[in-house]
């Protein structure tokens, strides 16, 4: 049985992770930045206040609370949120009773060149740049796209909506390149079932791959189809114009620009397509969590289609 701190685990990903680590035989904490009483009594599980500033505290919260493995799920957004997450790695390197580490990834295999797209991924190879130069035991967990978006609102997910490629309140797609590059689609509480899983596992591979569902856009616009009864009013954005940063809108969008404004969100959408259409999305199947743990079968896209939008 392990100890498991989770940091972040009040947000998206984060609380799915911990309410699947409580059905197990561990002990969980959360670490946050602030307490949270309310929220600490309806997760059932003791939200610890981490000041990310200091190293020091850091060691003694995990010493202190005797962690062993430390499960990330921050939003690794900014600078501010990348060196939390380093000074919480240093601090588990320090610190004697930590021994693992998972960092926040859950996406694709990041490089450099995404994060010349894309700079918030820099966090993200920083972290496992750090954790390489430290003697704690880690893997970054690798799931794909979330095909919780596909489902929502219906299918229990703390993601808030997103709109790429398929817009499925509004029966339209803007499918990037030619829509055949096969694309992974992993539903949040699946990641969180072989993260789960891994946490007990003796040994972690550097890279754990999960592989929810693999479709292409084309394949998974005639299951969303037929899911609703209706053809959709379907663009197709090429290369060209995906180079330029622009995506064709769908009428779904406009509901996202008091987060995301449009010009923002188009950029986004463009290099998340120049990815899938590249294939990055199109995840190895040798070695990967589901045949270390066969006995997790996890949601399909239909399924999550079928719940989400079927009448």
């Amino acid at each position: 049985m392990a100890i498991i701190a989770v940091a972040g685990g009040t947000g998206k990903l984060g609380r799915a992770i911990v309410e699947v680590l409580k059905t197990t035989s561990h002990t969980v904490y959360i670490l946050a930045r602030q307490e949270n009483k309310v929220l600490s009594e309806e997760l059932g599980v003791t939200i610890i206040p981490a000041q990310y500033s200091n190293i020091e505290s850091l060691v003694k919260l995990l010493e202190d609370n005797k962690i062993n493995t430390i499960v990330s799920a921050m939003t690794v957004v900014d600078d501010d949120a990348s060196n939390s997450q380093l000074n919480l790695i240093a601090a588990a390197d320090q610190s004697l009773s930590t021994k693992r580490f998972i960092p926040s990834e859950y996406g694709i295999a990041y490089t450099e060149e995404h994060a010349t797209l894309f700079p918030i991924m820099k966090g993200k190879l920083a972290a496992v740049q750090k954790l390489e130069s430290t003697s704690l035991e880690f893997t970054s967990v690798t799931n794909g796209y979330f095909m919780d978006y596909y489902g929502l609102p219906r299918v229990k997910s703390y993601l808030q909506p997103f709109v790429f490629a398929l817009d499925m309140a509004q029966n339209a797609a803007a499918i990037p390149g030619s829509g055949n590059t096969p694309v992974v689609f992993t539903y949040t509480f699946d990641v969180a079932r072989f993260v789960a899983a891994l946490t007990s596992q003796a040994d972690w591979p550097k890279r754990s791959v999960i592989i929810g569902d693999k479709k292409t856009w084309n394949e998974a616009l005639s299951i969303a189809e037929e899911i609703k009864g209706t053809k959709f009013n379907v663009a197709y954005d090429d290369l060209e114009k995906l180079s330029t940063f622009q995506v064709t809108e769908l009428p779904s969008h406009s509901a996202l620009y008091t987060s995301l404004p449009k010009e923002q969100l188009q950029y986004i959408l463009a290099v998340f397509g120049r990815w899938t259409a590249a294939g990055h999305f199109d995840l190895p199947e040798n070695d990967t969590l589901n045949s270390r743990f066969p006995e997790i079968e996890p949601r399909t896209l239909r399924q999550v289609m079928e719940q989400g939008w079927k009448a």
